[in-house]
Order: structure tokens, then C-alpha cells, then sequence
């Protein structure tokens, strides 16, 4: 049930059922099958007998593959309702923002002179609290918006997943100003059904930043929680303009965007 489309056929499958004299004791035959890969466990060694399979489908097991992965914590022991759910999230966490500096997205509105990439710092900017993020987008003097869609499937969040367990979907962004020019930033982020129908929508109050600012890189973030079953894409975006429509690109400026899913 937790890897869907892939299948094993039942009679090519040995089936083995060991006898009281054979059989390890459980917390021996526990750190045994921790060593197998979790996709073989799954489709493999559940399929083996009863034992195995009550084993593979409790908690016991997930709990000590993440502890040998490192993937447990104090966050993680009091919240993991679903141990195997909770292995299976955290191995697959990532950045599902194709290109947090912008490529790949799409640009819904460009107005003024369109987007522009920069070098961090950028004149009258500051840098950014990460040494790993070494550019950003900055808008024009109109509107400028650019979007991204997720498909969660293609992403390996597979229907179940959502529709039962309904992991958190964390969506973070940043913004920052010119110190010599005000600006406008606003996101939204939408969860959608198959055939996008807005299930849920984050949508931040239109941020306005003063000219004379301190420059200062500011984090927005929002978590979607038991947001129903049926959710298949994520929409981001997000965008902005500067308030004194100098030409050029004195607008908001905005990077290291991220959508994750979390156990």
C-alpha cells in the first residue's frame, strides 16, 4: 500500500514459514531486516510470512532505521504517528521548487522591464544570512509575477499519501528591498485537486516596504496541515514592483524560494 504501481506476483514469491524451533527472536530478526533496503522490505520482505509481514508493517523496525539513518529527533519522536509514512517523507525531503533562483518558473506578469537576476548583494542591498544563496530576482516598476506548478505525483507522493496521511506542505520564501527605493511583495500559494480546483490557499497581505529601509532579507513562511484528501499540485507565486516607478529594477527582490512536503 505504500508504493503503488509496483507490483509483485504472489506465486513467483516464496512463501516461507519458519517453525517455533527456527525463529529468531524478534528483536534479532528486527535489526536483520533493517539492513535491507526499505523499497525491498516493502515489496519483498513483507511478502514472506505473517511474521515478517506484521514486523515490516509495524513501528518497531522504521523506528531503528531511522535512528541508523539519523533521521529521528526530538520534533520527529513526539510527531511520527506513522513510522514507516515518516521514513519514507524524510528520505524523499526536498526543495520541490525547481529552481529557487527562478529558472524553470514561469512568468505570469511582466511589467515595467520585467524580471531581472542579480549578484547578491546588489547596490543599496544587503547579503543574505545564507552563504549557499548567491542571487536573487528583482522586480521592475509595474507588476511582476512569476508562478510555478507541483505535481505532487510526478514528485513521488503518491495518492494514498496525500488523501490519508495528508503530510505537511511547508512553503517558505524571502524578500528584501533596496534601501534607496520602496517596494510591494505579495505570495500565494494554492493546493489543487486533479483538476485544479483550489482546495486550500495561502495568500500573504500585500507587504509594503518604505524607501530609506534597512535592506534586511525577511523569511515568510506558511504550513498546510489537514488540508482533506485530494490535493494532486501545488501553485506558487509570487512577485512584486517598486513604489517610486524609477525604469529599471528598483522593485522587491526575492530568493531561495521552497515548497517541501514533511512527515
Amino acid at each position: 500500500h505504500l508504493l503503488p504501481g509496483l507490483f509483485l506476483e504472489a506465486e513467483r514469491i516464496p512463501r516461507y514459514s519458519p517453525s517455533a524451533e527456527e525463529s529468531l527472536p524478534e528483536a534479532v530478526l528486527i535489526r536483520i531486516l533493517a539492513s535491507i533496503p526499505a523499497v525491498d522490505l516493502v515489496l519483498a520482505c513483507r511478502l514472506v510470512c505473517c511474521q515478517w509481514k506484521n514486523l515490516v508493517d509495524g513501528a518497531a523496525l522504521w523506528i531503528l532505521k531511522c535512528q541508523q539513518e539519523g533521521l529521528t529527533g526530538a520534533e520527529s519522536e513526539e510527531n511520527a504517528e506513522n513510522w514507516q509514512n515518516f521514513y519514507f517523507l524524510s528520505k524523499k525531503r526536498k526543495n520541490l521548487i525547481r529552481n529557487p533562483c527562478g529558472e524553470g518558473e514561469r512568468q505570469v506578469e511582466n511589467g515595467g522591464d520585467g524580471w531581472k537576476i542579480e549578484e547578491l548583494p546588489g547596490d543599496f542591498g544587503k547579503e543574505f544570512p545564507s552563504e549557499e544563496v548567491h542571487k536573487y530576482f528583482v522586480t521592475s516598476y509595474e507588476w511582476c509575477r512569476k508562478a510555478q506548478v507541483i505535481d505532487l505525483k510526478a514528485e513521488g507522493y503518491w495518492e494514498e499519501l496525500m488523501d490519508t496521511t495528508q503530510p505537511k506542505i511547508v512553503v517558505r520564501d524571502w524578500y528584501a528591498g533596496r534601501s534607496d527605493a520602496g517596494c510591494l511583495y505579495e505570495l500565494c500559494v494554492k493546493l489543487l485537486s486533479e483538476n485544479e480546483d483550489v482546495l486550500a490557499e495561502y495568500k500573504s497581505e500585500t507587504v509594503d516596504i518604505p524607501q530609506d529601509n534597512d535592506a534586511n532579507w525577511t523569511e515568510i513562511s506558511h504550513t498546510f496541515s489537514n488540508y482533506g484528501p485530494g490535493v494532486r499540485f501545488v501553485r506558487f507565486e509570487h512577485g512584486g514592483q517598486d513604489t517610486l516607478f524609477w525604469k529599471g529594477w528598483y522593485g522587491v527582490r526575492v530568493t531561495n524560494s521552497s515548497v517541501t512536503v514533511e512527515p
